[in-house]
């Protein structure tokens, strides 16, 4: 069994400690140098040791929302591509979607990907089931055999689709009750986005090309909530993207509602003018927004009103991409660059500090999902699940270094801050100065 000693680390950006890990969890925590050996039952000689001063250590990440493409299509992404990526990005732990070939709909499908994730030991893999059969928004999917097999689903989406007939929506809410379980959903009505290509406003209007209205999101996530509220039941709203979702959202929380958000790495930075080069890269569902909503939704994940930050991470081949813009698939890769653009957008912003990086990209996230195990306090007894930031790294994006098999970066040649040096996977190192062990 490992035993490693995380020297001069600013555990959660705060004051520097040494960690020492043994085994799969954290042994002992204490101010630099202060380790009492002789009630670890460790000898200090038997130690690895990692010089951390300078650097920054957080529990491990969990995103809630990760295409990891297998069964199906495996020539955009695979498990172990994957976890090899959110391993590098400092992932512990990710939530794959349903939308694979065929659909995870059925106990079958979620206990493959399940098992795909537990072979790998990149991170662990919880699978997300799927709401509708086939997702196709018609039959309720087997959720509670989905729950009930070894995967353990507890969250279930459509996401790729929304799950537009509200009675649909209601009856899963309530089905999921029963287990305390979780709707996560794709918040875009169909009707209002037929033909669309891209944000509706300003820049859409001057390129001609269809526009895809806030109003479309921000329609869903008002009756969702009600509904929520009416069955008493739990629903989660994916890929957050406009200032009117958060103003409704934070008006649900108000009342109680059981609602929980999230907002994608690139909703943060990136804005709908970038749709000015026709480049397909910055193609994605939602649409980049405008700067007023980049703005919104990074005031309202620093004041809580959005709970997390989840990548979408969404690979592609490069064919899917190097096309024209109407063909193009929607979708960007954001395992290997979340936690930089996180620092950028929030960190380096005065939003938030690292305490709060860890709440919204660990611990709430695990408490969404239900991943036991993950988004734990740094503390002794607890699992080493842990990773390492150079938060003073700046460094160009090149994507012929990523660990994924896609390659569809919005971030390509631009400058972001922070690396993950390490990350550990209940003590087993998965990256080790920056390489995949």
């Amino acid at each position: 069994m490992s035993k490693i000693l995380i020297h001069g680390a600013k555990v959660l950006g705060g004051e520097q400690q040494d960690v020492l890990i043994d085994g799969e969890t954290i042994a002992a925590t204490a101010r630099q140098g202060g380790i009492d050996w002789s009630a670890t039952g460790v000898s200090a000689e038997d130690v690895e040791v990692i010089e951390a001063e300078g650097k920054v250590l957080l529990p491990g990440l969990v995103d809630l929302h990760t295409h990891l493409r297998e069964p199906g299509r495996e020539d955009s992404e695979t498990v172990l591509t994957g976890t090899r990526a959110a391993a590098t990005g400092g992932y512990t732990a990710v939530f794959a979607m349903a939308n694979t070939f065929p659909v995870a709909d059925t106990a079958g499908v979620v206990e493959q990907v399940w098992r795909l994730g537990k072979e790998h030991g990149y991170c662990d893999v919880q699978p997300i089931g799927a709401v509708t059969v086939g997702l196709e928004g018609r039959k309720l999917a087997e959720l509670g055999a989905m729950h009930e097999s070894a995967a353990g689903v507890t969250v279930f989406s459509d996401d790729g689709k929304c799950v537009d007939d509200a009675v649909i929506m209601r009856r899963a809410l309530e089905y999921v009750k029963a287990f305390g379980g979780v709707v996560a959903q794709h918040a875009q009505e169909p009707r209002l986005t037929e033909g669309a290509q891209m944000n509706e406003g300003v820049v859409s209007a001057e390129l001609g090309l269809g526009g895809w209205p806030a109003v479309a999101e921000e329609s869903i996530i008002a009756r969702d909530v009600l509904l929520a509220e009416h069955v008493g039941s739990r629903v989660h709203i994916c890929h957050l993207s406009t200032a009117g979702s958060v103003e409704i959202v934070r008006w649900a929380k108000s009342r109680g509602i059981q609602v929980t958000a999230e907002v994608t790495p690139h909703h943060l930075l990136l804005t709908d003018e970038l749709v000015r080069t026709y480049n397909p890269v910055y193609k994605v569902n939602p649409p980049l927004r405008t700067e007023r909503d980049v703005m919104a939704l990074r005031e309202a994940l620093a004041d809580g009103t959005i709970d997390i930050v989840a990548t979408d991470h969404a690979p592609h081949p490069h064919e899917d991409k190097d096309c024209e813009w109407a063909a193009a698939a929607m979708g960007m890769v954001g395992l290997e660059t979340a936690l930089s653009v996180v620092q950028e957008t929030m960190v380096d912003t005065g939003l938030l500090d690292w305490a709060g990086v860890a709440d919204r990209m660990s611990a709430k996230p695990a408490r969404i999902g239900q991943a036991a195990g993950h988004g734990r306090p740094v503390s002794a007894g607890e699992p080493a699940n842990l990773i390492l930031v150079d938060t003073a790294y700046r460094g160009q994006v090149d994507p012929a270094g990523f660990a994924s098999r896609s390659r569809n970066t919005p971030y390509q040649g631009r400058e972001l801050p922070g690396r993950v040096t390490h990350t550990w996977l209940r003590g087993k190192a998965t990256l080790v100065d920056g390489k995949l062990t």
